[in-house]
């Protein structure tokens, strides 16, 4: 089955909307609710927002659910990043940075801006955190 891509550009930057990897952990629509509306269709308001406040919260997304692409040559504050896993208290495993990702078949994924993966095994969607953790009472 193919996976859901969703994109909304507001014309110097599109954003990528995965809803398998996403974990409703809320950042995005309480960070900038002006283009994230649970309420509405479609949910996502790429115009509402300045390109630097779009980037700026989509990449708080901890499960990189959403992520972004740049339509247009813009300067933007990017720091040089080194891969980091985030260990979540009674969550996932957060890696941020530069991922490559291999399948029990040696078929590779690749994420370029991280993953959430599962650490409780409950997950509907492994290797990746779906959110259930919070659901079945998952402690560590």
């Amino acid at each position: 089955m193919e996976k859901i891509r969703k994109k909304y550009s507001n014309g110097e930057v599109t954003i990528i909307w995965e809803p398998d990897l996403c974990d409703h952990s809320s950042i995005c629509y309480r960070s900038l609710p002006k283009v994230f509306k649970l309420s509405e269709r479609p949910w996502i308001d790429a115009k509402a927002a300045t390109t630097q406040e779009i980037i700026k919260t989509v990449d708080r997304c901890p499960t990189k659910a959403l992520t972004y692409e740049l339509n247009k040559n813009i300067m933007i504050d990017q720091q040089e990043t080194t891969t980091k896993i985030t260990i979540l208290q009674d969550g996932p495993y957060l890696v941020d940075g530069n991922v490559k990702l291999l399948d029990n078949k040696g078929n590779e994924i690749i994420y370029k801006k991280g993953i959430a993966l599962c650490r409780c095994g409950a997950s509907k969607n492994k290797p990746f955190c779906d959110g259930i953790h919070s659901h079945i009472g998952f402690k560590d």
